[in-house]
């Protein structure tokens, strides 16, 4: 993530937690937990407010959050009384940590040409057989919007970027409209991508 759009969630996170912490993802959830054995580890990566991994945690799931803006990482700490890590996409190193990675309105921060050495870590961390959710607003450019820099991806444009990575597999794309109060114009990419290990 770029520092522009870190310093956006540091000076306007309270705007963001108000538009985003009470928003409804149980259909995202549904597509995602399902595929992850009882009680597994899911590293909620740019976790934001802490919403999301609230609920897998409720869930009976083990949740590492991370987030690159310190004041959204204190806002979730607090939220789901826990630590949560201040860290980059850059900084995760784990191996074979997590059954599950969540990457919800996070990555579409990286710039595109970033994006595959952030999906060899997301890779690396995860175990054999575990599963990435990952979303994107719907397009095809890179731009800046209020301060922050997107990377829009399309299906293809996504494609494109798991493709190089022998150990992950596309198993399911689909579109969303957001759920954000007078955000309904506002088309997203979702996907499932799973760590299959090279024989």
């Amino acid at each position: 993530m770029s520092n522009s759009s870190i310093d956006y969630y540091n000076q306007h996170s309270a705007a963001f937690i108000a538009s985003s912490v009470n928003v409804d993802m149980s259909p995202l959830y549904d597509e995602f937990l399902p595929l992850l054995p009882a009680h597994a580890a899911i590293l909620d990566a740019g976790c934001g407010t802490g919403r999301d991994a609230q609920h897998f945690i409720q869930s009976g799931f083990t949740v590492t959050a991370i987030d690159a803006s310190q004041a959204l990482v204190e806002f979730a700490s607090k939220h789901l009384g826990q630590p949560v890590i201040h860290k980059t996409f850059k900084e995760i190193d784990d191996m074979n940590a997590f059954d599950g990675i969540w990457c919800c309105a996070s990555l579409l921060h990286v710039p595109k040409v970033e994006l595959p050495q952030v999906f060899l870590k997301l890779q690396n961390a995860l175990k054999p057989n575990g599963v990435l959710y990952v979303s994107f607003k719907y397009g095809t450019q890179e731009r800046v919007h209020n301060g922050r820099e997107f990377t829009d991806l399309n299906e293809d444009g996504l494609t494109a970027l798991i493709t190089q990575h022998t150990e992950l597999k596309i198993i399911k794309q689909w579109q969303t409209i957001d759920q954000r109060p007078e955000r309904e114009s506002e088309v997203w990419l979702n996907a499932l991508i799973k760590a299959v290990p090279v024989l």
